[in-house]
């Protein structure tokens, strides 16, 4: 089969791969759409993930397909139906599953990081990690389960209430969907900062009340004209140590900070301990996706969360590499890959 194999930084090769077995609790999908993630590009990029990759590996966690054969012990699901997966799978006897925490599991196989995954024609999963399609969710959307879920746990952590007032910081796949969660969680306000202008449009259009360029004006004077002087949550979304910063400086007494973005592992910031002493503020980080996929794909199939508009395009496995390696192509928008192309 058509596979887009990793073998180091920037050593990412298409190449044909045998087909995986299928074991007794296994589903064998055909793989229609593979979603590009940051994660991928850190993993490129010869930088840890969510999860310690070993080359060869195929990689790509986000993606949807159809059954086409399932293991002996497999009853849940047959030949032709329309699924999507939870990359995440625990081991349900360690410390971290037993004390509930599931996300931190010791022995956690990953697809498309511990174990191959979805940039390529087939893949293998394990039945407890497939969820079906809704009737109305396209193969690209239900690509974007995954991170979604992963916004969601996010969010959930931000405990933003009816009327709060919310910035997200970043308008890539994940700033927008936050920007929408943000809106149905109850926020009162909820403004973008993104330099794109075309990307900011994209946010206005998916309900940002106030869009904002941080490079060309005082984000600060425009909040504040805004209406917005009481800042209960910044969500950061784009992993760069300046902008976490400006998370912490534009945040509002007693609020939450969420590090969603997804920094280099060596890298850190400038914190000064009397500023989040003096506004009590709350740092918190977010970790994957614990028991969030079912409300992710609810959520998509009611028509309530839009997650195509950010869609740039879908390319075939051939394009793989080039988006991956080249920061001015991701910068247009999400991109899925789609081996049948």
């Amino acid at each position: 089969m058509k596979s887009a194999v990793f073998y180091g930084k920037h050593d990412l090769r298409v190449e044909e791969y045998a087909q995986p077995e299928v074991g007794p609790e296994d589903v064998l999908i055909q793989v229609k759409a593979c979603g590009i993630c940051g994660t991928d590009v850190h993993i490129y990029e010869g930088d840890k993930g969510a999860a310690e990759v070993t080359p060869p590996t195929i990689l790509g966690h986000e993606f949807s397909g159809v059954v086409v054969k399932t293991g002996d012990k497999v009853t849940e699901y047959r030949a032709g139906d329309r699924v999507c997966i939870d990359p995440n799978c625990y081991c349900g006897a360690c410390d971290a599953c037993r004390n509930g925490e599931a996300h931190f599991c010791e022995n956690m196989i990953g697809y498309g990081t511990t174990v191959n995954g979805g940039f390529a024609e087939y893949c293998a999963v394990n039945y407890k990690q497939v969820y079906r399609l809704g009737e109305n969710t396209t193969f690209e959307q239900g690509a974007m389960a995954e991170p979604v879920a992963c916004c969601l746990h996010g969010l959930d952590m931000c405990e933003i209430r009816p009327g709060h007032q919310v910035v997200v910081i970043g308008g890539g796949m994940i700033g927008l969907l936050m920007v929408q969660l943000a809106k149905l969680a109850g926020a009162a306000k909820v403004a973008l900062l993104e330099p794109v202008e075309g990307k900011r449009e994209v946010g206005k259009k998916l309900g940002a009340d106030i869009c904002i360029d941080p490079v060309n004006g005082d984000v600060k004077v425009a909040l504040a004209g805004s209406g917005m002087n009481w800042v209960q949550t910044v969500i950061e979304c784009v992993g760069r140590p300046s902008t976490i910063e400006q998370a912490i400086e534009i945040a509002g007494k007693k609020a939450v900070v969420m590090m969603f973005g997804l920094t280099k592992p060596e890298e850190t910031i400038a914190v000064k301990p009397f500023q989040i002493f003096q506004k009590e503020l709350v740092l918190k980080a977010s970790y994957i996706n614990p028991y969030t996929q079912k409300r992710a794909l609810d959520l998509i199939d009611s028509g309530r969360l839009d997650v195509s508009s950010m869609i740039y395009d879908v390319c075939g496995l051939d394009r793989l590499g080039d988006i991956l390696s080249q920061p001015q192509l991701r910068a247009k928008g999400k991109y899925i890959i789609s081996p049948e192309k």
